[in-house]
């Protein structure tokens, strides 16, 4: 069963008048995805193609305007709470520290957020777990304009996770950052995954960073964005740097970038 399902979805934006159509962009067209609990997917595609565009119709940050979006069997009608985002800026607020920035999601989201004061210690050791688990340990104190861009994203993922979402959405986290910074992220995140095995919907525009971490590949056309193939990424975990050299990596790498340039014709 679909955990997260898109059911012939179109996403127009601009006047609702249908008199003002010269107003409106037609940004996502008979979009149809299904995603199963705890599956690690990924979207790529030309820029501009709608890739972001479906992570809000997953979070509830916009009503598709034909179709339906379903996650865990119920219709998306509101903003989720049982969402985590990242995003290409890591955005730590400057005045807190890198615990009171991981934690930030337990001062918000329910139920933590009524229980925050008597779970304060079991929060505090919630944020030491996560930083731990992506190399962070002893930088809780730390502000974020004394950590670098790399550890500051590491520092944003852990924020993304702390309040356990069900759903992990990621709007090019890495886009920003080195090459050889953004590689070792990917062990984190592909680790993280596999601590925590919530469905994570990665955009991106790196076809290596795709088949590196995801299950599963979409690719998409050009606006309106609609899925044209969707591959399985068989290759065994985990995942190293090494494996982006081997040939059946480099392959799938290749055919990917091929439907992206038959994409941008349509």
């Amino acid at each position: 069963m679909s955990f997260i399902k898109l059911t012939d979805v179109d996403l127009i934006y601009g006047s609702a008048d249908p008199k003002e159509k010269s107003a409106q962009t037609l940004a996502v067209s008979s979009a149809n995805l299904s995603i199963a609990h705890g599956e690690f997917l990924a979207l790529v595609g030309p820029s501009g193609c709608g890739k972001s565009t479906l992570l809000k119709l997953v979070a509830g940050l916009a009503r598709p305007s034909k179709g339906s979006v379903t996650v865990d069997g119920q219709e998306v009608t509101q903003p989720l709470k049982t969402v985590g985002m990242a995003f290409q800026n890591a955005t730590l607020l400057p005045w807190r520290n890198i615990r009171d920035n991981v934690m930030l999601p337990l001062e918000i989201v329910e139920p933590y957020r009524s229980r925050q004061r008597q779970e304060r210690e079991a929060n505090r050791e919630r944020a030491e777990t996560l930083l731990a688990k992506v190399g962070l340990t002893g930088f809780a104190d730390r502000m974020p304009w004394q950590l670098s861009g790399g550890m500051q994203q590491r520092a944003q993922l852990c924020r993304a996770l702390i309040h356990e979402p069900s759903i992990l959405l990621l709007d090019e986290p890495f886009a920003a950052l080195d090459t050889f910074t953004r590689e070792d992220l990917w062990s984190v995140l592909q680790e993280l995954w596999s601590f925590r095995k919530c469905t994570i919907i990665l955009v991106t525009h790196e076809l290596r960073e795709a088949v590196y971490l995801a299950q599963t590949v979409h690719v998409m056309s050009a606006r309106p964005g609609r899925i044209l193939k969707t591959s399985t990424i068989d290759i065994p975990r985990p995942r190293t740097l090494e494996s982006t050299f081997q040939p059946d990596f480099v392959e799938i790498v290749h055919d990917l970038r091929h439907h992206i340039s038959l994409g941008k014709q349509n």
